[in-house]
């Protein structure tokens, strides 16, 4: 198969040639290990690949909906036994996996080649991808600028077409910022939908959940069929939905009419581009188009509080993380191990006092029923996916001041100190400030999506977010499913890498 028929095909079109014997699996790897080949050496999207492997499965029977369509894992959670998994660290570099990740088990039963794993941020903590040890990812559509993170390398192998789906993952948008910077479909599930095991009951908390990024909106439905789960050991669990999300795409009425309510306004009453917020117009000049019911209305929610309350979290995991590493490193952690910014987050963890992450996963709770609430009188509610357009690659690098102010704080024990002149909710707003819109839909477990509805002059994508409520993402899925065949809806349609 030529690359650039290859490259045109999502995941379930891929299957569909395999299954009417019209192109072998094995042409699908080599087609994709050309793209990955030609690619790879400027984006720096995938950094373990497993070619061999890849070629020896896709000569094997395979079944299942995405049977012989060639793969990438996100390289954190997503554990395959045997192969690395550094979670962007070089403190991990000499980890190896002791089994298989529940995730990597359901991919799996989806037929899929798994050939890399995909360029994360040390921890996946960044909403750019742009790590010491493996270097930055970079977009497809303007290899100057970031793709967005913590999935970035993920996306940019799908936006390239490198892959025609890959395993992403979202605790504060990491699936959501990818998809907007790179114009593809980006669903955050439910809280407690998707696997977590068998190492873990819950991934931070409950405010991450597995998936995949896609070029389209039937690929995510239908790997949620194959990923939707009732995990025992598992700390959280979604409302069961017993009915195929493929059946939503191929059967949705697009005579629904449905409440929406928008907003424009940052949660910490920081700026918005003008880009962004146009995004969000236009999809509601086209909403109001189709019939619905849309209106200008945010939900009574403390934006600052919430967000203080989710780096509260963000602290203490990283911490956690950080402690973690004394079993691969065989002694404590130290300053070097990790990058500057992971070690001083995790110093702020360190003196959070176990109150205040309780007084904050409450914040989480009353955040949820408000939003339940919100959602008794609307359908959706919609805001720009991020606040910003992507930044340039380098741009959030700290300076070597603060490295020097961080190696400080460290030898001083300042941390607390830190936290209690103000300047954690200064970090909040500061970390945030780009990516605003994301986490409240990670803290109250609500299902998320970006949708690629917007373009620049300049050429970028833009996404637009919306949130339904818990358990609802077949609402999620059937509206993207008719904003996907509008004109509005940019794709891939105009990513110079589909035109080669």
């Amino acid at each position: 198969m030529k690359t650039s028929e290859y490259k045109r095909y999502d995941g379930l079109g891929l299957a569909e040639l395999v299954r009417k014997k019209e192109v072998k699996p094995i042409e699908l790897v080599d087609a994709a290990i050309q793209v990955i080949e030609k690619e790879n050496p400027t984006l720096n999207a995938i950094i373990h690949k497993r070619y061999e492997q890849a070629k020896q499965q896709a000569r094997e029977q395979w079944t299942g909906p995405f049977a012989g369509v060639p793969f990438v894992l996100k390289d954190i959670t997503q554990e395959i036994k045997g192969e690395p998994l550094t979670s962007g660290s070089k403190a991990l570099q000499n980890y190896r996996s002791s089994e298989d990740s529940n995730y990597v088990k359901r991919i799996k039963e989806s037929g899929v080649i798994i050939l890399g794993q995909t360029n994360v941020p040390e921890f996946a903590l960044m909403g750019i991808t742009e790590p010491k040890h493996y270097g930055p990812t970079r977009n497809p559509w303007n290899q100057k600028v970031t793709p967005g993170g913590s999935s970035g390398g993920s996306a940019s192998a799908v936006a390239s077409g490198m892959v025609p789906i890959a395993g992403a993952n979202d605790g504060g948008g990491s699936i959501r910022i990818p998809a907007a910077y790179t114009g593809l479909f980006g669903l955050k599930p439910t809280r407690g939908r998707t696997p977590v095991g068998p190492k873990f009951g819950r991934h931070w908390q409950g405010a991450s959940a597995e998936h995949i990024l896609s070029k389209t909106v039937r690929d995510s439905a239908a790997m949620l069929d194959v990923l939707k789960t009732y995990e025992k050991g598992a700390a959280f669990h979604a409302l069961p939905y017993d009915q195929d999300y493929l059946s939503i795409i191929q059967t949705q009425n697009s005579d629904k009419r449905y409440r929406f309510a928008f907003s424009l306004t940052s949660p910490l009453g920081t700026e918005v581009d003008e880009e962004c917020k146009h995004g969000v117009l236009k999809t509601v000049k086209l909403l109001e188009s189709m019939g619905h019911i849309v209106e200008e209305k945010e939900p009574s929610i403390d934006g600052s509080k919430l967000a203080a309350s989710y780096l509260t979290l963000y602290f203490g995991e990283v911490a956690a993380s950080i402690q973690e590493l004394s079993p691969v490193l065989g002694r404590q952690p130290k300053y070097k191990d990790v990058e500057p910014t992971t070690w001083l987050l995790g110093l702020l963890g360190n003196s959070v006092s176990a109150k205040d992450f309780v007084l904050s996963i409450r914040e989480w709770d009353v955040a949820a029923y408000k939003m339940e609430q919100f959602h008794e009188e609307y359908d959706f509610f919609i805001t720009p996916t991020t606040a910003f357009l992507p930044s340039q690659i380098g741009e959030q690098d700290i300076t070597a001041m603060e490295k020097l102010l961080i190696s400080l704080t460290s030898k001083l024990k300042l941390a607390g100190v830190l936290k209690r002149v103000g300047m954690v909710d200064q970090i909040a707003k500061a970390s945030l400030k780009r990516t605003p819109f994301t986490q409240l839909a990670n803290l109250t477990g609500q299902p998320a999506m970006s949708v690629p509805l917007h373009i620049t002059e300049a050429g970028l994508p833009v996404g637009v977010q919306f949130m339904a409520a818990r358990g609802r993402e077949d609402l999620l899925l059937e509206l993207a499913t008719c904003l996907e065949q509008t004109d509005n809806w940019i794709g891939m349609r105009e990513n110079p890498y589909m035109k080669e």
